[in-house]
């Protein structure tokens, strides 16, 4: 069995790994901002277990880790969450970017860090749930794509730098996918939004699931997945 941790396990593409992970029995214990989003993960998910610390904050992360027990050896750590905020860099304010890289980028390197030992202890994984904006970008999303952009980067440095501690890092970049930020982005785009469109949540958890169980001694480094016929 086994253990994961895993961040944005309440909905979307995070919602959809954690119900694959858990229906095979593996040990899970999922991310949650405050105590009352712990208590409803452990309602929605039975037999997990539950940390808490606010990714938007991510100076005081090290601090609630801790006050708290946690596994002392991790299989996995996913990185799932992640918010998104679009505009013209114009029109961006300081406050916007701060909020988009300490959730999206600064959170994701922190936990690493403070999470290392346990990976090292297991000769780990840590998947970067990253985005097609990670490789690419477009007017409007700017500090969205800049944030990705550089989890990448961290990735990235995390593979090289932890290679001979046997951790595998996988970046996994999905095009538009049916979840309530893709919902939100049409919001901020101005349009119509039909989940129809756009890849299920459940068909990138199979990709990431694809990368957790590849063998020993192969790596996937970076997988991109898109909408398709």
């Amino acid at each position: 069995m086994a253990t994961h941790v895993i961040t944005g396990a309440g909905s979307g593409i995070g919602a959809a790994v954690t119900s694959r992970l858990a229906e095979r029995g593996d040990e899970l214990w999922l991310w949650a901002r405050d105590a009352g989003r712990a208590r409803e993960l452990r309602e929605r998910f039975p037999g997990a277990h539950t940390l808490t610390g606010d990714l938007a904050e991510p100076e005081r992360l090290s601090w609630a880790l801790g006050h708290q027990r946690v596994p002392e050896r991790i299989d996995a750590l996913l990185h799932i969450a992640g918010v998104v905020e679009l505009g013209p860099v114009g029109e961006l304010t300081p406050k916007v970017w701060n909020a988009v890289l300490a959730a999206n980028l600064v959170a994701p390197a922190e936990l690493t860090r403070l999470l290392l030992p346990q990976l090292r202890a297991a000769r780990g994984q840590i998947v970067f749930v990253n985005s097609g904006a990670g490789l690419r970008t477009s007017p409007d999303w700017g500090a969205y794509a800049a944030s990705k952009h550089g989890l990448k980067a961290l990735a990235d440095a995390v593979r090289g730098e932890e290679a001979a501690n046997g951790i595998r890092v996988t970046s996994v970049y999905p095009g538009r996918t049916a979840t309530p930020m893709q919902a939100k982005v049409h919001q901020q785009e101005g349009k119509a939004y039909d989940p129809e469109q756009w890849m299920t949540p459940e068909s990138v958890a199979a990709t990431v699931l694809a990368a957790l169980d590849l063998p020993r001694g192969s790596e996937i480094t970076d997988l991109s997945v898109r909408p398709g016929p």
